[in-house]
């Protein structure tokens, strides 16, 4: 049973990456579930045709409100069908009250508690975490054990390297504590592939482990997250279906699991980068950052 945690910078497409990970696999005979751990709750809206779903939060709090407690929460009050992937929205504390990060621990240990993995014979669970791994609440997955193997989601854009550095630090910091490390960089590209791969091949090497794949800059990507829908399920023979296809094959057979060595020094990291800013890599990194 594999449990995979998707982290990267906020905006870097997260959600849509997971989504469409969670129906490439289901499409493989994959018993799936995705737990969106944001508190905007949207991870699963391209599963679930554009709905949004009740979070675990949402149903906790009603439950106390109603005078019950956490044992009256069922599984089928929190787990909802989309596209033959079970979806979970872990919910968030109301605006300016309480901690997100608090919020996820919660309904992640509701889920255990309900064996939500015998009980729905689960291969895969898809954790997409937010944003950067910037706080201890948001480490809550991997600290816990609930995620196993981390991939970090990066572009070219060179905050976006930032991000995935930092992130690599805390997988460093609580990989030692467990079996979860570091499985690999995805890249998800902001516009030059050919500089894309070359930058993030360089520094997921520098991090001990590899790049699995990268991903283009598609309107058919753009298009589908419109209409609500995962691009496997609503463009299905197009080339960008098959990229997720493969993507997700190679995270199945991807038996690495590292401590990642992340880069110390910002300089050090600039450095890295400008190392690959040829011509054409100037050009992309200025798009992606406009």
């Amino acid at each position: 049973m594999r449990q995979i945690a998707i982290y990267g910078k906020g905006g870097i497409g997260k959600s849509t990456v997971s989504s469409n990970l969670s129906t490439a696999f289901h499409e493989l005979g994959l018993q799936v579930m995705q737990v969106g751990c944001d508190p905007k709750r949207d991870s699963t809206r391209t599963l679930t045709g554009g709905r949004m779903i009740p979070t675990v939060l949402d149903v906790l709090r009603d439950a106390l409100r109603a005078g019950r407690d956490q044992n009256a929460i069922a599984l089928e009050d929190i787990v909802f069908e989309g596209g033959g992937v079970r979806c979970v929205e872990s919910g968030g504390p109301e605006p300016g009250i309480g901690c997100a990060g608090r919020g996820v621990l919660t309904a992640l240990q509701i889920l255990k508690d309900l064996d939500a993995i015998g009980v729905y014979g689960l291969d895969v669970v898809l954790y997409d975490i937010l944003g950067d791994v910037v706080c201890g609440g948001f480490a809550q997955p991997i600290r816990q054990g609930f995620a196993e193997e981390i991939y970090i989601l990066c572009s070219g854009n060179f905050m976006s390297l930032y991000a995935a550095n930092n992130i690599a630090k805390g997988v460093q910091r609580l990989a030692r504590r467990g079996r979860t490390g570091l499985a690999g960089v995805i890249g998800n590209s902001g516009g030059d592939e050919a500089f894309e791969r070359a930058m993030l091949g360089a520094f997921a090497a520098t991090l001990g482990t590899q790049l699995i794949g990268v991903l283009p800059r598609s309107p058919v990507i753009g298009a589908c997250e419109v209409e609500g829908r995962t691009v496997i399920a609503h463009a299905p023979e197009s080339a960008e279906a098959d990229i997720f296809r493969d993507l997700a094959r190679r995270m199945l057979d991807n038996t690495s699991r590292v401590i990642p060595t992340p880069i110390e020094e910002v300089a050090e990291l600039e450095a890295l980068y400008r190392r690959h800013l040829d011509a054409e890599g100037l050009s992309a990194a200025q798009g992606s950052a406009t």
